[in-house]
C-alpha cells in the first residue's frame, strides 16, 4: 500500500502523522510511504531521517495526495485540502465530524473512507487513539489556565496555588475522565482548590480513594455546576461523547455570573464546546473575552508541543496503521471491532449515528 504523510497546513499545527520509526516499520512491511518535505520540521523531525527510514520524499501536496491510497494525518482535512481528497482514498486522522457539517459533505461527496482516530473505540468504552492527546490537552489546560489568569493576560491576577496566607485558585473541571483526570493531576501538583464534576460515581470514588481530601468530587447536576462554576476562577470543559457533539453545560447566563477575569479553558471545543460562549480559535489568537471572562478555545492544543504528542500519537496510530495497510480496512475492520467503530464515512455514506445525529442527516451501519 502507498501511505502518504502530508504537512499539516493548521495555524501552528506543528505535528505530523508518522515519525521516522513509524515510516521505517512500515517499509519493513513491503509498503511504500511518501513523506512531504517538511512534513516533521515542527516536531523537530528531518527530512533526512524520513529519507534514512525509507520514505520518499516529495514538495507537492497535490502529488502526495494523489498518489496515496491511505493519507495518514493529525488533523482534519481544512477546505484548502478538500480538492486533493479523491474517492477511495483512505484518511486516517482526527476527524471531528460532529460539529464540522462543511468536512463532512466534502467527504461524502467525495467518497472518501474516512476513519477518525477519536472514535476508534474499545469494547469498554476506552478510546485508544484519543487518549495519548487528552493526556496532553489536560494536563496543559492547567498551565493555561494559570497563565491566563496572569494580570496582563487579562485575568484577575490570581496565582493558581497561592501564597501562604492568601488562598489558592479554584478550580474546576467539568469531566473526569481521560484530559480531566490529568487536568486534575497538574491542577493538585500546583497547589490549587480543585473541585471536578462528572456522572460516574465510580470515577469520582477512584480519584477521591486516590487524592484524598486534597480534592473535591461532586456529582454532575446543573444545581451543582452552577454554583461551582459561579465560584470559580479557572473551569475547564472536559467533557466527551465519543464522536458526537459536547453537550452544553455552561450557558451564557452562568458565564456572566463568573468573576471578571476568571479563565475558562474549553479542551472540548473540537466537539463544539461544552460551554455556549466558546468558538475554536488558534494558538496565534488563542483567547478573548466574553463579559469579562477570558475564554481559550484552541482545537488543536496538543500541537504546541509537537514532539511529544507526534511520538505519543504514532505510538497508538501505528498499530492500526500497520494492520490497515497489511490487510486492507475491509479486513482489518472486520477482526477489529475497535477499529469498526472508528469508519465515520464510505463510498459517499454516512457510517456515524452520532454525526447524523448532530447534524440531521441520514446515516446507515458501515458494510465491512
Amino acid at each position: 500500500m502507498i501511505v502518504a504523510v502530508p504537512k499539516e497546513i493548521k495555524t501552528h499545527e506543528y505535528r505530523v502523522g508518522l515519525t521516522p520509526a513509524g515510516a521505517r516499520a512500515l517499509v519493513e512491511d513491503s509498503h511504500r510511504v511518501l513523506v512531504q518535505i517538511g512534513a516533521g520540521t515542527g516536531a523537530g523531525i528531518e527530512d533526512a531521517d524520513y529519507e534514512a527510514a525509507g520514505a520518499e520524499l516529495t514538495a507537492d501536496a497535490a502529488e502526495l495526495y494523489a498518489a496515496a491510497e491511505m493519507v495518514v494525518k493529525v488533523k482534519e482535512p481544512l477546505p484548502a485540502e478538500y480538492p486533493l481528497l479523491r474517492p477511495k482514498q483512505l484518511l486516517f486522522t482526527y476527524l471531528h465530524l460532529a460539529p464540522d457539517p462543511k468536512l463532512t459533505q466534502a467527504l461524502l461527496e467525495r467518497e472518501v473512507t474516512g476513519v477518525a482516530y477519536e472514535t476508534v473505540e474499545l469494547a469498554d468504552g476506552f478510546l485508544p487513539l484519543l487518549h495519548p492527546m487528552s493526556e496532553v490537552a489536560g494536563r496543559m489546560s492547567v498551565q493555561i489556565g494559570a497563565h491566563l489568569l496572569q494580570r496582563e493576560q487579562g485575568g484577575k491576577g490570581q496565582l493558581l496555588g497561592g501564597v501562604p496566607g492568601v488562598r489558592s485558585a479554584r478550580v474546576v473541571i467539568l469531566g473526569a475522565g481521560t484530559v480531566g483526570g490529568n487536568a486534575l493531576r497538574i491542577a493538585v501538583g500546583m497547589g490549587a482548590d480543585v473541585r471536578i464534576i462528572d456522572i460516574d460515581s465510580r470515577r469520582l470514588a477512584a480519584l477521591d480513594d486516590h487524592y484524598g481530601n486534597r480534592i473535591q468530587t461532586l456529582m454532575s447536576n446543573s444545581q451543582t455546576i452552577e454554583e461551582e462554576v459561579r465560584g470559580a476562577d479557572l473551569v475547564i470543559g472536559a467533557v466527551l461523547v465519543a464522536g458526537a457533539r459536547a453537550p452544553i453545560l455552561v450557558r451564557r447566563s452562568l458565564v456572566a455570573a463568573m468573576t471578571a477575569g476568571s479563565v475558562i479553558v474549553d479542551v472540548a471545543v473540537d466537539q463544539g464546546g461544552c460551554v455556549e460562549t466558546i468558538h475554536p480559535t488558534t494558538h496565534d489568537q488563542p483567547s478573548y473575552a466574553v463579559d469579562g471572562v477570558i475564554h481559550y478555545g484552541v482545537a488543536n492544543m496538543p500541537g504546541a508541543v509537537s514532539r511529544t504528542s507526534t511520538f505519543a500519537l504514532t505510538n497508538a496510530t501505528l498499530p492500526y496503521v500497520r494492520r490497515i495497510a497489511g490487510q486492507g480496512l475491509a479486513e482489518a475492520a472486520k477482526a477489529d471491532a475497535a477499529l469498526h467503530k472508528g469508519i465515520n464515512t464510505l463510498g459517499g455514506k454516512l457510517c456515524s449515528r452520532p454525526v447524523a445525529e448532530a447534524q440531521g442527516l441520514n446515516w446507515s451501519p458501515c458494510p465491512l
